[in-house]
C-alpha cells in the first residue's frame, strides 16, 4: 500500500511471479481489455471467498439446529423459515456475519477492484457473494451487481418501506453464542412500523428481480458483453448460467476460473478464443489485471526503475 490505498503494482508484483497465461488466449484477452469499445465482465461465486477462508454455502458448516431439527443451509435461507423462525434465522445469519467480518479480501478481489477502477464505465462485475468483499477490495457500487444481495444490508419484512437499511454497527460482532441477545431483538425491528427486518439476501423460495437485484441489468449487460471472466462459481443458480447464455449465443469470449471442471466449463472452451483455466482466482485473476494497458504500463516503468 501507498499512502494508505492499494495499488495494482503491488498484487501483480506479489502474487504474480511463477505463473503465465496460456498464449493460445492472452492475446485476445490483451486486445479485448485494451479496446476502448469492448465490454468487460466479471462473473464471482462462492469460490472466490473460499480463498479468503468464507465456508462455501453449501458446506457442513451451514447446518443448523433449531430444536431437536437439524436443517440445511437450502432450508434455513428461505422465506418460508424466516416466517416461522425469524430469531433462528437472524442468529444464523448473524454467525455467518462474523465468519464474513473476520475474513479479507485477497489477490483476486483486488485485481477486479482494479480492472474496474481501470476500465470504467465498460466493465460490470456480478457476483453472487453477499459477503461483502468485493466493496471492501474497491469495486465500485454503481458498477456492481449484487444478485443475491448482501449480508451488511437489511429491509423491513412486511415492506412498509422497500429502502435498504444498514445492519446496525453494535450487531458487527465476534459472536460467542448462536443465539440473539435480548438486547438484540430490538435492532432488528423496523423503526418505521416494529416488524421484523430481514437480512437483504436472496432466499431459495424467492425470484430474482430489478430492483433488489438487478435481473434484467444483468441480462442486459450479458447482451453486450464481449469478454467474460466467470471465478469461482459453478452455475448451480438460475441468473448467472443466463448471463453465461447469453454471452456464449452471442459470440463472447468466455474464461473460465476454477480449480474444477462445472457447467461453464465447456462453453468457455468452445467460446471464440475462451479457455477454462483450473487454478485458483487470486493467482489468475492478477495475471489478468497484468494485461490492462494501464497495468503494463505500470509494469513497465517499474522494470526500467
Amino acid at each position: 500500500m501507498a499512502g494508505g490505498r492499494w495499488q495494482a503494482g503491488d498484487i501483480i508484483h506479489r502474487h504474480l511471479p511463477g505463473y503465465h497465461l496460456p498464449p493460445m488466449f492472452s492475446a485476445r484477452i490483451r486486445q479485448l481489455l485494451g479496446d476502448p469499445g469492448a465490454r468487460v465482465t466479471v462473473l464471482t461465486g462462492a469460490g472466490i471467498s473460499a480463498e479468503s477462508g468464507i465456508p462455501t454455502f453449501r458446506g457442513p458448516e451451514g447446518y443448523w439446529t433449531v430444536g431437536s431439527s437439524v436443517y440445511t443451509p437450502q432450508e434455513m435461507a428461505t422465506l418460508e423459515m424466516f416466517n416461522r423462525h425469524p430469531e433462528q434465522v437472524w442468529g444464523w445469519y448473524l454467525y455467518r456475519f462474523t465468519v464474513c467480518l473476520a475474513a479479507q479480501p485477497n489477490a483476486g478481489h483486488y485485481a477486479i477492484a482494479e480492472m474496474d477502477r481501470q476500465l470504467g464505465d465498460r466493465f460490470t462485475l456480478i457476483t453472487q457473494n453477499i459477503d461483502n468483499l468485493h466493496i471492501r477490495a474497491g469495486n465500485s457500487t454503481a458498477r456492481t451487481f449484487q444478485i443475491h444481495g448482501n449480508i451488511n444490508l437489511t429491509r423491513c419484512a412486511r415492506e412498509c418501506t422497500r429502502e435498504l437499511q444498514p445492519l446496525p454497527e453494535s450487531l458487527k460482532v465476534q459472536r460467542a453464542s448462536k443465539e440473539l441477545a435480548e438486547s438484540e431483538y430490538s435492532l432488528l425491528h423496523c423503526p418505521g412500523c416494529g416488524a421484523w427486518l430481514r437480512p437483504h439476501v436472496l432466499w431459495f423460495d424467492e425470484y430474482y428481480d430489478e430492483e433488489f437485484f438487478r435481473y434484467e441489468s444483468s441480462i442486459s449487460v450479458a447482451s453486450a458483453t464481449d469478454l467474460l471472466i466467470i471465478a469461482g462459481t459453478s452455475g448451480a443458480t438460475t441468473l448467472p448460467g443466463q448471463v453465461v447464455a447469453v454471452v456464449y449465443q452471442r459470440g463472447g469470449t468466455i474464461l473460465d476460473i476454477n480449480i474444477e471442471d462445472n457447467a461453464f466449463s465447456e462453453l468457455a472452451r468452445s467460446s471464440p478464443h475462451g479457455a477454462a483455466v483450473r487454478s485458483s482466482a487470486a493467482t489468475v485473476l492478477p495475471a489478468l489485471l497484468a494485461l490492462c494497458p494501464e497495468t503494463e504500463e505500470r509494469t513497465a516503468v517499474r522494470r526500467r526503475d
